[in-house]
């Protein structure tokens, strides 16, 4: 009876399992002003972003079931416009680009949808992220985003084709499907409309309308566009939304874009979001009303294609495929995430249902409080006091609020979760390398790049063209050529020539008589660069070539599309009678490279008379193509190609592009920092990481690409590095920790009792888990104390319990999991009265 009385009084919190719509029936959704409604009822949605074309397919279910278990009930993806149209009318939604594919994995999956149409999107990828193609930017009389026909035109054309698309198979929810929010363009309100004017305002307006004409049967939604037209709603995009109201009192608080981690450009630290700030600002957004919420994380491997790398494409964040060296660890411990939707959810109907109020507790400090009709009471209590702990009193209770917290009393009385209480385990990724092991006895062959013009030139002209409007973005590479003849005494007394390059964008290797004398980028905040090389001429004639590459076009910004790429200026200094300009030369062209034009990289290719065996391939040499056969790397694991030890180039395994390379190293002083304190407002300066180290490191490659034999591995290297310290690599979880304190809320939600008190709230616990397959295999340390430090960095505190690694090891060793609660009694007799005792641990996986 007990059982069951408990189980009736946490009915009202539990309705959530009733909101859930019934796939394969058409469902109305709507809103007011505190929810997406679905079917008459209320719902709260917790989302997470996976785009489809940045993994394959055959990791779209795993992915969506990560996610389903990390507390999401909502899959969000975009729609990538130029991956789709690939010229004007003709479309492409096969493999990683088979959206219709994509979405019934997350509908079978149980997952409802929000379908991001754009057709921009940014989202750090070519061109908006594959939002608008750069065939468009070439239609004449072309203006992106703004109030101009022939871009109206094609976007709608391209929407309608989409929306059919989904409605012809039944997709969305009003047909029965799992789409339930539409979205059309994407963060152009503000500074984007009023740098457009009038203009701007008018193709906002006319995008709102195009999208509502589409009757799709489920609300359309626009992100960070303030002036949405209604029923249009306008959605948040940030690091914090608590704060956000929307343009009307009729719609809902949501949150699109939920950044857990920040973008990484090459050159540039790696900074990472603390997860107890994140957990901090979405217990505050729900908090304040919100009701759907999205983490804006990419997972799969962005560096498919050539879509990595440069001034303005990033890595993703991902915690299946590695990307990079600290991509693996960027999304936040998602098992803290996880406890806090839990908790959410469980006082959905009251979240939703309830009458709010307002309660100041003390300078800084708050609550926030939900009453139903049923006696259910929720309560947020938050200290947004970025430096101190507080003690504050709620309806005659204590509660300890750390600085920068919010926790969560689904009772008004119980503490279930705190924020900054991080009580999931961290798990440990190291990349276990493989060597490309040969399935053959000679397994390597190269061909070496012409330097210059091969074959024939495309054109020449006097003086230099746009790089980006000649290559179209078929190729990253366009050669410049030209020659020039100097005399015997061309040399000042005591100086030396300086060749000079001005370039747009995005970077250089020149060549002077075939030798590569260096190499210029320019960066994540800045395209174009200027830079001196040091020469040695030769009397008479010399031949430069020019190299100019583009590394992902503009993907954002006020008429991006008419950024440009490629030389403007190109002068040699340091001679005896002045500078001679060569700006002004002949230059012969040519688009793309010989490799890239007989798709060396092919399966079909292996056998190309063209390839050169090799008993063992060059070094250091630029302008290299390499193909080597390789067998799979061993076990399940993710697999990642370790490039540190080559330049920049491209690479393919199997004819499929694992994308562009270049492990850059970031410079020394982005103001890292050895550790990193989540109090306090979050920016991308802060909590830097990987200084002086490589951008990038690990490239992911699918496991489906590879063959059970066979295997072809291709590299093109520009500037010259060592194929045979190439790597692959298995991501492999080597060690978990956990660091909880007897403060520490130990609620499990499942069996939660309203009734209970906090005085009898069960003793705090530490839970480890290693992968499936894997057992503890040693304790490395233990302390139940007053330990500090983190994971890999424990250290003892004044007060330290002797069997703290006795009472562990027995309950731990040589098991899949293991919990240890700090109530143990084999930690005997309190040894420190009066501290907060507090449980260590470091485990090691195998």
């Amino acid at each position: 009876m007990a059982a069951a009385a408990a189980s009736f009084a946490a009915l009202p919190c539990l309705l959530l399992v009733l909101l859930l719509p019934s796939l394969g029936a058409a469902a109305n959704v709507t809103y007011d002003h505190r929810s997406l409604i679905i079917d008459g009822r209320r719902r709260l949605v917790i989302s997470t972003s996976i785009h489809y074309p940045r993994s394959v397919p055959e990791m779209w279910p795993k992915l969506v079931a990560e996610a389903k278990d990390g507390g999401a009930d909502c899959i969000e993806t975009y729609v990538f416009w130029n991956g789709h149209e690939i010229a004007p009318g003709q479309y492409y939604f096969e493999d990683r680009f088979d959206l219709v594919r994509f979405v019934k994995v997350v509908r079978d999956a149980g997952l409802l949808l929000i379908l991001r149409i754009g057709p921009f999107v940014a989202a750090e990828w070519n061109f908006g992220i594959r939002g608008v193609p750069v065939w468009l930017h070439y239609v004449p009389g072309t203006v992106f985003r703004t109030n101009n026909e022939p871009f109206k035109s094609h976007m709608q054309s391209f929407t309608t084709y989409i929306v059919n698309m989904m409605k012809k198979e039944q997709l969305f929810a009003s047909q029965g499907g799992n789409i339930i929010l539409a979205q059309i363009e994407n963060e152009y309100g503000g500074y984007l409309e009023e740098y457009y004017g009038t203009a701007g305002k008018a193709y906002a307006m006319w995008a709102a309308s195009m999208a509502l004409a589409q009757n799709t049967g489920v609300p359309w939604i626009m992100c960070q566009q303030p002036d949405a037209p209604d029923p249009v709603i306008n959605t948040c995009n940030s690091f914090y939304c608590d704060g956000f109201q929307p343009n009307s009192p009729t719609k809902p608080k949501f949150w699109t874009e939920n950044w857990p981690g920040w973008f990484q450009t090459f050159g540039e630290s790696n900074p990472h979001r603390p997860p107890e700030d994140v957990a901090f600002a979405v217990a505050r957004f729900f908090e304040k009303g919100g009701s759907v919420q999205n983490y804006y994380v990419y997972h799969g491997g962005t560096n498919f294609g050539r879509t990595t790398g440069g001034p303005f494409i990033t890595t993703s964040y991902d915690y299946d495929a590695p990307i990079d060296e600290y991509g693996l660890r960027r999304f936040p411990k998602w098992a803290h995430l996880k406890e806090l939707h839990k908790f959410i959810k469980l006082c959905e109907h009251t979240l939703l249902y309830g009458n709010t109020s307002f309660l100041s507790l003390g300078p800084k400090q708050e609550a926030d409080i939900y009453t139903d009709r049923s006696g259910g009471c929720v309560a947020f209590l938050a200290n947004i006091d970025s430096d101190k702990d507080k003690v504050v009193t709620f309806r005659n209770r204590q509660y300890d609020l750390p600085a920068w917290s919010v926790s969560i009393l689904p009772d008004c009385k119980n503490v279930v979760f705190n924020t900054a209480k991080v009580q999931s385990q961290t798990s440990m990724v190291v990349m276990v390398p493989e060597s490309l092991r040969a399935s053959k006895p000679e397994p390597w062959s190269i061909f070496r790049e012409t330097t210059g013009i091969w074959g024939k030139n495309d054109f020449i002209r006097n003086g230099f063209v746009d790089h980006i409007n000649t290559t179209k973005d078929t190729t990253d590479y366009l050669w410049y050529t030209t020659s020039f003849s100097v005399n015997g005494s061309y040399s000042s007394k005591g100086s030396r020539a300086v060749l000079n390059i001005d370039s747009k964008g995005h970077g250089v290797h020149a060549f002077l008589n075939n030798e590569l004398i260096g190499s210029a980028y320019g960066n994540g905040s800045k395209s174009s660069f200027t830079v001196g090389l040091p020469i040695n001429l030769r009397t008479g004639k010399n031949d430069l070539a020019l190299l100019s590459m583009t590394i992902g076009l503009q993907n954002a910004g006020p008429s991006y599309e008419w950024i440009g790429a490629g030389f403007t200026n190109v002068n040699i200094s340091g001679l005896k009678n002045g500078a001679v300009d060569l700006s002004s030369n002949n230059w012969a062209h040519k688009i793309g490279l010989e490799g890239e034009y007989y798709s060396l990289f092919k399966p079909d290719q292996r056998s190309n008379k063209r390839w050169i065996p090799q008993s063992e391939p060059p070094k250091k040499q630029p302008l290299t193509w390499y193909k080597v056969n390789v067998d799979v790397p061993q076990g399940d694991d993710p697999v990642g190609i370790d490039m540190q030890s080559m330049g920049k180039g491209l690479a393919w395994l199997n004819g499929n592009a694992i994308g562009r390379y270049w492990p850059r190293t970031s410079s020394t002083d982005d103001r890292c920092t050895p550790s990193c304190n989540y109090r306090g407002t979050f920016d991308p300066n802060k909590c830097r990481t990987g200084c002086g180290q490589p951008t990038q490191r690990w490239y992911h490659v699918p496991r489906s690409w590879f063959h059970p034999s066979g295997n072809t591995l291709v590299v093109f290297e520009e500037k010259g590095g060592d194929p045979t310290k190439i790597t692959f690599s298995r991501r492999v979880v080597s060690s978990v920790c956990s660091f909880v304190s007897e403060h520490y809320p130990s609620i499990d939600v499942e069996s939660w009792d309203k009734s209970t008190t906090n005085d009898a709230t069960t003793a705090a616990k530490v839970q480890l888990s290693c992968p499936k397959g894997k057992n503890i295999s040693s304790v490395k340390f233990a302390s139940f104390g007053n330990p500090s430090g983190t994971c890999r960095s424990y250290q003892k505190g004044s007060c330290h319990h002797p069997n703290s690694l006795s009472v562990v090891e027995k309950a731990c060793l040589n098991t899949n999991s293991c919990t240890v609660s700090l109530s143990d009694g084999g930690f005997g007799n309190d040894l420190c009265p009066g501290v907060t005792k507090t449980l260590a641990v470091e485990a090691d996986c195998s």
